[in-house]
This record gives structure tokens, sequence and C-alpha cells, in this order.
């Protein structure tokens, strides 16, 4: 019998939506060409209105059984999303470095970064309330305390670079705050976020608490920003700053706007703080009678 050259075509990633704990497609069939300079990269879905409707009542079932999670069990689940990045570790590091056109020095370095930067977050989760909440002076027979609760559901639009530490860094406060979060990847390269949801999704967090939406901030964005059951949008400041701010007040939604632009800004000392997750949370002042 004749003998035929095989030649094996390589099997490329599907970058899917990633919602109520599931990568699924969106709903509206589109998805987006993203290019390695002048070689294809991959198609990445484009999501809808309604997969951020979707995202967002996944996000709002998910929340109460997240904030019903205690401090330190929450401290390990994050802990333990800290062990899954460290898994796909190669991987990640070549997403960055792909998505932010950079050496595999640097690409590495910030992978490693965003691990530890987890874990730093993981570490709060039974501390951060005991520094935010106070018991405050009054005069007469009654005490006043004030304690910090998570805000609900929070619209995150993360930003472009850096593609892995910055997510993470508008993330992780969040979820310590026990928030649940609907949030729309780097547009400039959101394979990095996906990546990242695949550990996502083999760590403890439970479904929904976290969805991660890849497609075009300009019509994404506003859709977070208007929807009347979520309770805050955080975004790095750029054109969309106003249009967000204007939808956002309708609800009396709180906002959040990051100013760090430059790729080092994320690098900081300061791009990690009790602050960050302060901002994620409601302070709920509570008076009391004295002595009943």
């Amino acid at each position: 019998m004749p003998k035929f050259d095989r030649q094996r075509l390589a099997v490329r990633k599907m970058y899917k939506l990633f919602i109520n704990g599931a990568f699924v497609r969106s709903e509206s069939g589109r998805s987006d060409p993203l290019w390695d300079g002048s070689e294809f990269g991959a198609n990445i879905a484009r999501g809808s209105r309604k997969d951020v409707r979707d995202a967002v009542v996944a996000a709002r079932t998910a929340q109460s059984k997240w904030l019903a999670t205690t401090p330190a069990t929450r401290g390990l689940i994050l802990y333990r999303l800290a062990e899954m990045m460290e898994a796909r570790h190669d991987e990640l590091v070549d997403r960055v470095r792909e998505g932010g056109n950079l050496s595999g020095a640097d690409a590495e370095k910030e992978v490693v970064a965003a691990i530890d930067r987890v874990i730093w977050y993981a570490g709060w989760c039974d501390k951060y309330n005991a520094l935010l909440s106070t018991r405050n002076p009054v005069a007469g027979p009654h005490f006043n305390f004030s304690t910090a609760e998570p805000t609900g559901v929070v619209g995150i639009l993360a930003p472009d670079e850096p593609t892995l530490l910055g997510l993470v860094s508008v993330l992780m406060p969040a979820l310590v705050a026990s928030n649940a979060v609907v949030l729309v990847a780097s547009e400039k390269d959101p394979r990095t976020a996906v990546v990242f949801a695949e550990a996502l999704a083999t760590s403890d967090i439970p479904a929904g608490v976290v969805n991660i939406l890849t497609g075009l901030r300009s019509e994404l964005g506003p859709v977070l920003a208007k929807h009347m059951d979520v309770n805050a949008i955080a975004f790095v400041d750029g054109p969309l700053t106003t249009e967000l701010q204007r939808h956002a007040a309708d609800n009396v939604k709180r906002t959040h706007v990051f100013h760090r632009q430059s790729r080092d800004e994320w690098f900081s000392p300061a791009a990690q703080s009790l602050d960050d997750i302060g901002m994620y949370s409601e302070i709920k002042t509570i008076w009391h009678p004295a002595g009943i």
C-alpha cells in the first residue's frame, strides 16, 4: 500500500466566557480574531448584553453563599486559587508574554507578582473587618459601632495591562470583602484572563462568585453601569469614565476609578492595600441602647 505523509494540525485553544462556573460561548455567537503581529492568534468570544445579564444573575445568587463562608475558610479558598495559578505557571507566563509583548523574564516577574498578590489578599480575609470596624465615642445612654459589610455584586473592567497582575489587583480586594464579581477582561488581549478563569474553575471558589466576560468595553461597560442589580462598578480612568459614572448614578451605584496608568504602578506596594478592600465594603453603623 502507498505511504502518505501525515501532517498534524495544532489543536487551538477555544477562548470562551466564564459564567456561573462554566465556560460558555456568547449567546450572540460572535467572536473577534486576535492577531499576534501578522499571525492569527485566536478567536475571542465577544460577550453581549444577555451575557452580562446572565453573569449578574449568577453573581447575585452566589454572593450570599460566599458571604456565608467563614472568613478563615474564604482565606483558605483564595489561597487555593494561588495554588491553581502556580500549577498553571508556565501557561500563564506564555499568555502574559504574548499579551503584553514582553520578554520571558518580564512575564515571569508578572506571574510571580500576581500569585504573591493573591496570597497577600487571602491573608486579609479574617483580619480586615477588625481593622475597618470601630466602636464610636458617643454621649448618652447608648453605644454606637461600625462594621464592614460587602457591597454585593461588583462590576469590574480590568486594565489592559499588566494583563494578569492588573486583573488580580482589582479582583482580589472585592473577593476578600465577600462580594461577587462580573469582570470584563482586557480588551487588548483577554487570553490571560481566560487561563486565569481556568485556575478559578479548579479552585474552591463557588460557581458564580467570579464571572469573566471577554469583548468590547464600549459594549459591556455601559450595560454593567446601567444594570440595577449591580451595586458597584470599578474601572481604570479612561475614555469611558464620564459615561460609566453617569449611568452608575441612576441607581446610586458605587463607582471606583483607578488612576494607575503605567505598568510599573501595578507592581508598587500601593497597588495592594487594606484601603482597596474597604473600597468594596459598606460601613454599617448600628446604635444600641446601653444596658439592654
